[in-house]
């Protein structure tokens, strides 16, 4: 009988501290670097001395949803096209204004990234550019 009562204290007691353990980890269990939401890994944007208005455009709340629109519906979202100037200008392929607006200059970074990737140059973003920038 005592045997059978060390085992639930023990069981009661380690669950109890796992479950502590959990609550007072200020860790997310999955941190990721999505360029579709600038913000750090806690979720929270950064307090940046410039607002950049597309930090603030409606997004999806996950990259699943972005993976069954079309190009179009892609360039007719400006958080997508600020998030894909973002990553131009990261990578050097952009030097404009990140303002969400899909213009010539952008085309011209693309078909520069294109060139640069091996990849037929087209100027437009397809899904190979896509993967090459890792955008959904």
């Amino acid at each position: 009988m005592s045997t059978k009562l060390v085992r639930h204290f023990t069981i009661a007691f380690l669950f109890g501290w796992s479950a502590s353990f959990a609550l007072a980890s200020d860790d997310p269990l999955f941190h990721s670097t999505d360029p579709l939401a600038p913000r750090d890994d806690w979720g929270v944007h950064h307090q940046m001395p410039t607002v950049i208005p597309t930090d603030f455009y409606p997004r999806h709340s996950s990259r699943l949803f972005y993976y069954f629109k079309s190009g179009r519906e892609l360039l007719a979202d400006p958080a997508y096209v600020a998030a894909l100037q973002t990553v131009l200008r990261n990578r050097g392929y952009y030097c404009g204004p990140i303002d969400g607006i899909m213009s010539e200059a952008v085309n011209d970074a693309i078909a520069h990234m294109q060139k640069n990737y091996v990849q037929r140059v087209t100027g437009r973003l397809t899904v190979p550019v896509r993967r090459a920038l890792n955008l959904p």
